[in-house]
């Protein structure tokens, strides 16, 4: 489904990355049939539930909002996850990175590592980011070698800083500058 009114879209060899907003969600909500909502983001009921919450309870303050990319697959031709920043604060040019592979078949494929780098050009350039964080279980061996793949920093563990199922765990702190980035790209 061809939406018109896309953010930006990005294009990596197997991905196309499709920009979403909170307007964007709403305008999905409002405009769009449950299942056109579920087709287009490629999520099942708990994800539509997710976002449908995030529509009718709200995304945003007057400091913070989130932008992100929704992945889809050139070849299967649909929605396999998501990749972007949560909590922006755009007056101190920072946020929270996460990312997710919406179904196993499509993970340890690497989707999120042929995706994370446009994403997080798109946020030191486009956004104006100077500090990216990213927030991980210490027991998620692939996620923490995307974020060293990238130049993540370890900065320290957030003490009970998740609920899973009710139950506070556990997240490390990884974080990356932009001067970081980049050097990196200058390698």
């Amino acid at each position: 489904m061809k939406m018109p009114y896309h953010l930006t879209e990005l294009e990596t060899p197997r991905l196309i990355l499709r920009g979403i907003n909170p307007s964007f969600i709403h305008n999905m909500y409002r405009r769009h049939t449950k299942q056109e909502v579920i087709d287009f983001f490629g999520f099942d009921e708990k994800g539509y539930e997710h976002f449908n919450t995030m529509h009718l309870k709200g995304m945003e303050t007057h400091r913070l909002s989130l932008f992100f990319f929704s992945l889809f697959d050139k070849q299967q031709q649909k929605a396999i996850g998501e990749c972007g920043f949560h909590t922006w604060n755009a007056f101190h040019q920072r946020s929270d990175l996460f990312y997710s592979i919406c179904f196993d078949e499509n993970k340890r494929k690497g989707f999120m590592t042929e995706a994370l780098g446009p994403v997080l050009q798109y946020g030191f350039t486009e956004m104006k980011l100077d500090r990216v964080a990213a927030y991980i279980d210490n027991m998620n061996t692939p996620s923490l070698k995307l974020l060293q793949r990238y130049g993540f920093t370890f900065e320290g563990t957030m003490r009970q800083d998740y609920l899973v199922e009710g139950v506070p765990e556990d997240s490390e702190c990884y974080s990356l500058l932009k001067p970081e980035w980049e050097k990196q790209l200058s390698k």
